[in-house]
């Protein structure tokens, strides 16, 4: 071998022309959790964002959920309940509000904001319609990441908090109603259904949506005759296919719906108005030709209510008459079986909070995920809501842009 082929730079190991081991991109790096579960102090709100199976689960797979005392009693879970599946349970409201992630059903008030930390996650509802600048701004102030539920969407395009709360609000409707028929609340002693030998109660339903449809199902497993009224003639055709059997439904027509009224035994309006609201399907004088100690419930109410005459109450005063019609107008009408949708809203928070561990923080997942993003108003104390911008006039950008940004 020439001599000037030892200072080669290229030299064979023993290993070197033997199979190699494959070096894969490294994986995500799975995040822990620290999520606080506040105790809700807005009136009449007796949801709680997580279960305490939920909390088990999470706390099994290496997460810290803190929770104020009290904070499930309303939904009748104990301190006790939590503790025992693993929750660390809190007097002190200020340490559930520096957790890095905070899970809340009502918005928090101003002076909760204040404990919030500098850069964490907030999850809850918000009617911003009934907030102030104030609270957004102080949001934004804080660099929160605030994330409202409603606007969750899933992988099927559909929002699964709103549909849940419908499902509930739908069926509880028809509950409510066949209370205040009976004699319970001095109702004219009717029974919401039907028997051999009596014709049955009517119902008529104002909207084709998720909680019509529960409504619907609810007063049909009772007996009861029911009608349906909305717009969208494309919505009634699925409501009559989710159902499975002919109904009576109807397009909305003022003359038709007053034709319908006069017979009419109970009024559900269930009719979604999403920004557009409120938009009175039932004017007052339509109430008025109504029989006497029929019954309206609107479940429109939390955006304006689509009935005239609602006016809206709380549980401690819930119902009132009004041209000798019984009306039931409460907001947050899921909260009235708090244990329930508390399960229904566990079921959607629990799988989501796995997500964001799984993809490594919120930060990651709203990179991937766009439901997730979509319910996203305030990212990093950027407001991205075009909607609440245009509200309170503060200015807004695109949550698209800024991932692709960050």
């Amino acid at each position: 071998m020439p001599e000037n082929n030892k200072s080669s730079h290229y030299t064979l190991g023993k290993t070197s022309l033997m199979p190699q081991e494959e070096k894969l991109e490294t994986g995500k790096k799975r995040e822990k959790l620290v999520v606080g579960i506040p105790k809700e102090n807005r009136e009449y709100e007796s949801r709680v964002g997580l279960t305490p199976e939920a909390v088990e689960l999470l706390v099994s797979n290496g997460h810290e959920i803190i929770i104020e005392s009290g904070a499930g009693a309303n939904a009748n879970y104990t301190d006790k309940d939590y503790s025992e599946c693993g929750g660390l349970i809190v007097t002190n409201k200020s340490d559930v509000f520096r957790c890095d992630i905070v899970l809340k059903i009502a918005p928090p008030a101003i002076e909760e904001i204040d404990m919030l930390k500098s850069g964490s996650v907030l999850i809850s509802s918000l009617p911003f319609q009934i907030q102030s600048d104030e609270y957004i701004r102080k949001l934004i102030h804080k660099k929160i990441t605030a994330i409202s539920f409603e606007g969750l969407k899933d992988k099927d395009n559909c929002y699964p908090v709103l549909r849940s709360m419908s499902e509930i609000a739908g069926t509880t409707s028809i509950l409510i109603a066949a209370e205040y028929l009976s004699n319970v609340h001095d109702g004219k002693g009717v029974l919401l259904g039907g028997v051999t030998g009596i014709t049955p109660t009517e119902v008529i339903i104002l909207g084709a949506g998720t909680a019509a449809e529960y409504a619907a199902r609810a007063a049909l497993g009772l007996g009861a005759f029911i009608k349906v009224f909305d717009h969208s003639i494309s919505k009634l055709k699925r409501l009559q296919l989710n159902l499975s059997r002919q109904l009576f439904t109807s397009v909305f027509h003022k003359r038709v719906v007053e034709k319908h009224l006069k017979s009419a035994d109970v009024v559900i309006g269930a009719m979604h108005l999403g920004d557009k609201g409120p938009q009175f399907l039932i004017t007052e004088e339509m109430v008025k030709i109504m029989k006497k100690g029929s019954v309206i419930i609107d479940i429109s109410i939390d955006q304006g209510g689509c009935i005239e005459t609602s006016e809206c109450m709380n549980y401690s005063n819930p119902s009132y008459i009004k041209h000798g019609v019984i009306h039931y107008s409460v907001p947050n009408i899921a909260s009235r079986v708090a244990r329930t949708a508390s399960i229904a809203l566990s079921n959607v928070f629990n799988p989501l909070l796995f997500s964001i561990a799984e993809a490594g923080g919120v930060q990651k997942l709203l990179k991937e995920d766009i439901g997730f993003r979509h319910g996203v108003y305030i990212y990093n104390g950027i407001l991205t809501s075009s909607s609440i911008g245009n509200y309170f006039g503060i200015p807004s950008k695109d949550i698209d842009l800024l991932m692709a940004a960050f």
